[in-house]
């Protein structure tokens, strides 16, 4: 069989096609030949009448073509024509897809710059085939990851003290202080930060605990919450990428100081709560923005998959706990853009440690978190989290004593002595300083 280039005018249409063909799918065969070529040749028989190719033909007449590719399939007698034009219609139809494939291969042309258009799928079908991939799986995920122990009331940590749990670091210090930041990092350049910080969420449990909204006892006013504008912490960030979780009123203010940071906002990202929380407001939130931001000369470094969306559906941790943060997440909300941005061994930078989720999160991914928290009573809970979790024992930089030796040697202190004013859970800092961290 020869391809052969015979006038438009020539071709007869098959009178009795089943097949039919709509604008808009002329359309897209229209635009497929302006931007391929005519790629695929009208199928016909000796007589010049169309076997395959009616919307092909219909659309070089659309664009004015004067001759087409043809093959004559001189061969088949009048029965075979016949069952050829139905079969060809059809048996293509019985194809099916790899979802997962076809995604990501529609991701790669789009992100080449091509006209998404110019595959044939809409937007809503590319929605429904999207829809068909299961959630991301919470891979190294741990029994217990999300359990927290409560804030001392007398911590055992000091500001200034470096802590190692195991080839994590943990600073108790100022994010928004150069030479704190330079402290924790020693030198690595982490290009990765997911955090959580206190962005103004003026989260009091107490009302909630006395209307018996929650069955569990919700411990830990966040404090300094009037705060959503970090930009001092994230000019110190020295990497690419940002995942920052925020209050909805707040996003932004938030954003506005990422931008001013010299960041681009690539996505939100929504966590779908599976519980509603109990609020003031006509409507009670059920649902968290996280800004996903990066450089504006910087790399993503993405290294996830390409069937991922923008609403994250992560059940809460259990709330028959005896004591829950206000607003702490599950583990799995600082895993995901973990795994998404970065590699096995890789540094993760937290500037607002909190209860040490983001801690947990590289623990459990093989990453090393490089992190800062300003309130020493929940520096000792995301060590004590660190700990109970993987049986691990945290050393204070500077001596190599363990949290629990140090513990041992600050609570024998006598009232008054530099130790024992070190511990005292209200040290009175300067106002706008002073905060719980909601991680």
């Amino acid at each position: 069989m020869q391809i052969e280039m015979m006038p438009v005018g020539q071709l007869v249409p098959y009178a009795r096609n089943a097949r039919t063909h709509s604008e808009d799918q002329v359309a897209q065969i229209s635009a497929s030949i302006t931007e391929f070529g005519f790629t695929n040749p009208i199928l016909i028989g000796e007589d010049s009448v169309i076997i395959a190719g009616h919307g092909r033909l219909m659309a070089a007449q659309r664009l004015g073509l004067s001759e087409v590719p043809v093959i004559v399939l001189a061969h088949l007698n009048a029965a075979q024509r016949r069952a050829l034009v139905v079969a060809d219609n059809k048996i293509a139809l019985n194809a099916g897809w790899d979802t997962e494939i076809l995604l990501e291969q529609i991701e790669l042309i789009r992100a080449d710059g091509f006209d998404i258009d110019l595959v044939g799928f809409s937007d809503d079908e590319l929605g429904e085939l999207l829809a068909e991939i299961e959630a991301p799986e919470t891979a190294g995920a741990i029994e217990g990851e999300d359990d927290i122990p409560a804030p001392p009331a007398d911590p055992v940590s000091r500001p200034g003290d470096l802590w190692m749990l195991g080839h994590h670091r943990l600073l108790c210090g100022d994010s928004t202080v150069a030479t704190d930041v330079e402290r924790v990092l020693a030198g690595v350049t982490p290009l990765l930060m997911v955090t959580d910080p206190p962005y103004g969420v003026e989260y009091d449990p107490s009302w909630r605990n006395q209307a018996g909204a929650s069955a569990t006892k919700r411990t830990g006013k966040v404090l300094n919450d009037d705060r959503a504008d970090w930009r001092e912490a994230w000019a110190l960030f020295p990497g690419d990428v940002a995942y920052v979780w925020h209050g909805a009123l707040h996003a932004t203010t938030v954003a506005d100081s990422l931008i001013a940071s010299g960041f681009n906002i690539r996505s939100q990202i929504i966590w779908a709560k599976d519980r509603l929380i109990l609020s003031r407001g006509d409507y009670h939130w059920q649902h968290e923005p996280c800004w996903y931001a990066v450089r504006a000369k910087g790399k993503g470094h993405w290294a996830g998959d390409r069937k991922q969306t923008t609403l994250w559906h992560i059940t809460s941790r259990d709330q028959d706990a005896e004591t829950v943060h206000g607003t702490q997440k599950p583990v799995e909300c600082m895993r995901r853009p973990v795994l998404n941005n970065s590699s096995p061994g890789q540094a993760i930078y937290e500037p607002f440690m909190g209860s040490g989720t983001t801690l947990i999160a590289a623990e459990t991914t093989g990453r090393t978190c490089l992190g800062i928290e300003l309130n020493p009573a929940y520096v000792d809970v995301a060590i004590e989290r660190w700990q109970n979790l993987t049986g691990g024992v945290a050393m204070l930089e500077s001596d190599g004593r363990s949290f629990t030796e140090i513990s041992g040697d600050r609570s024998s202190a006598s009232p008054g002595t530099p130790a024992a004013q070190a511990s005292d859970p209200d040290p009175q800092p300067k106002p706008a300083r002073k905060r719980k961290t909601a991680a």
